[in-house]
């Protein structure tokens, strides 16, 4: 049953009282109105969103990149757990591949991250990428901001990890995290000179027992190469750091390192004039995104669209005379 105007807007203010007092439970059913794909919730999520903006902004934004198999799982709890021992809130936005055929996905973070999952002032929301590339949702900005207004002061962004299209999840964080791991080669971790320009951070991770040496030998080799490579902001040079998520060890250094990344950008101004370009950037992908949806809605579109999909698929007609054609019937007037 559909709920009438008033019983939204009741629905979206309880909400936002809920996320600014730290409630879990509101905090979870507000990201999953913002992810809804109906269109009567939309309007819903973006009152609710404009309701709490005041409260956002404040938290360090992390995005944490890397091939399945780098243990990024492992590396997030261990340092989430840093996190909340520095009695800090850290809420871990987790995108889970979505399957190509049936649309479904693992949603798995929580049991990999049970540790974490049992603190208090830890958060952990995994959401399915539904084919949104990049490596993450497409709303994940929303629920970050939302994680914000509940006052987490940390927001770790895990990736889907499939490689170049990666980048994309640096286009909304501060610090973009790259994870590597000894003993692979490029071609299985899918680490190319483009994802590792966009990385204010590269963490070798499994630098324990016998991959000890192996990984020293790749932190080596990316310091040299980052180096070459310009960075994203004048105020920071890209490290490349040791750790062992299994064992804990080096990751006081690698977050004491986000923390020396998150104060160089806000000293020099970086972070305030990154953040608002990420701003209006988000705006025109919104619009874009809400004007393809609204196209394929459109009846006068989608009572052509089979007829013409066909006729590209048989080669009788090129899909740019279709686009067109398509967008004519949409704006009659373009």
């Amino acid at each position: 049953m559909n709920q009438s105007s008033a019983e939204q807007s009741d629905t979206t203010t309880a909400l936002a009282r809920g996320i600014v007092a730290g409630d879990r439970v509101a905090l979870a059913r507000a990201i999953t109105l913002v992810e809804s794909t109906r269109p009567q919730d939309r309007a819903a999520a973006g009152a609710l969103l404009d309701s709490v903006m005041d409260r956002t902004g404040r938290s360090i934004r992390v995005g944490i990149s890397g091939a399945p198999g780098v243990g990024k799982s492992t590396f997030i709890e261990s340092v989430g757990l840093h996190i909340t021992a520095a009695k800090k809130k850290v809420a871990v936005l987790a995108v889970d591949p979505s399957s190509v055929r049936s649309g479904g996905s693992i949603l798995g973070d929580k049991t990999r991250m049970a540790r974490l999952a049992n603190e208090p002032n830890a958060f952990i929301r995994p959401s399915p990428s539904s084919g949104t590339l990049g490596g993450v949702a497409r709303r994940t900005r929303e629920a970050m901001l939302l994680c914000e207004a509940a006052g987490y002061d940390v927001c770790l962004i895990e990736t889907v990890g499939v490689g170049q299209s990666e980048v994309a999840v640096a286009e909304m964080v501060d610090c973009f995290a790259l994870l590597l791991a000894p003993g692979a080669g490029d071609e299985l971790q899918g680490i190319k000179r483009g994802i590792a320009e966009v990385a204010d951070l590269v963490v070798v991770n499994k630098a324990d027992g016998d991959l000890k040496g192996p990984a020293q030998v790749v932190a080596a080799e990316y310091a040299s190469a980052v180096h070459l490579m310009r960075p994203r902001f004048a105020a920071w040079t890209p490290k490349v750091l040791l750790c062992s998520a299994l064992e804990e060890t080096g990751i006081a250094e690698v977050w004491g390192t986000v923390t020396e990344h998150d104060e160089a950008l806000r000293a020099s101004g970086d972070l305030e004039r990154t953040r608002a370009a990420q701003a209006r950037d988000w705006m025109w992908s919104e619009l874009r995104a809400n004007l393809l949806d609204a196209l394929r809605r459109d009846p006068r579109v989608a009572a052509d669209l089979a007829p013409v999909e066909a006729a590209v698929a048989a080669g009788t007609l090129s899909p740019t005379s279709a686009a067109e054609r398509l967008l004519h019937e949409f704006l009659p007037g373009a």
